[in-house]
């Protein structure tokens, strides 16, 4: 069972670009400073030379106290309006990865992802 007093830090962009980065992927900060009436967070970019996705933390979404991601790669490979809510870096980077999303030069602890069925 989840500790109620832990914070999540996967809603803070520093954890989650530290997370992705640890995994080898390529990400850019691109803005964090939106006004306080908008639902979004902060917004990143990941693999900025070859997929170029977009993912934006939203907070209070659906509900006060929670968050979720969209992706959002041009409707390249993940949909319009593609949201993830998750708690887990972990689903985070396997998305990423099933969509083609891979970690620099095809290296990195999760890169085995990506040759799973191989």
């Amino acid at each position: 069972m989840i500790n109620r007093h832990t914070k999540n830090k996967l809603k803070t962009a520093g954890y989650f670009i530290k997370r992705l980065r640890d995994s080898n992927f390529e990400t850019l900060r691109v803005f964090s400073n939106y006004s306080e009436a908008d639902p979004r967070k902060w917004t990143i970019l990941v693999d900025p030379t070859r997929s170029s996705v977009f993912i934006t933390c939203f907070e209070n979404r659906p509900f006060k106290g929670e968050y979720l991601f969209t992706f959002d790669d041009g409707n390249q490979v993940f949909r319009q309006g593609y949201i993830l809510k998750t708690d887990s870096i972990e689903v985070v980077v396997r998305k990423l990865v099933e969509g083609g999303v891979g970690p620099r030069g095809g290296i990195g602890p999760l890169n085995e992802l990506n040759n799973k069925d191989e």
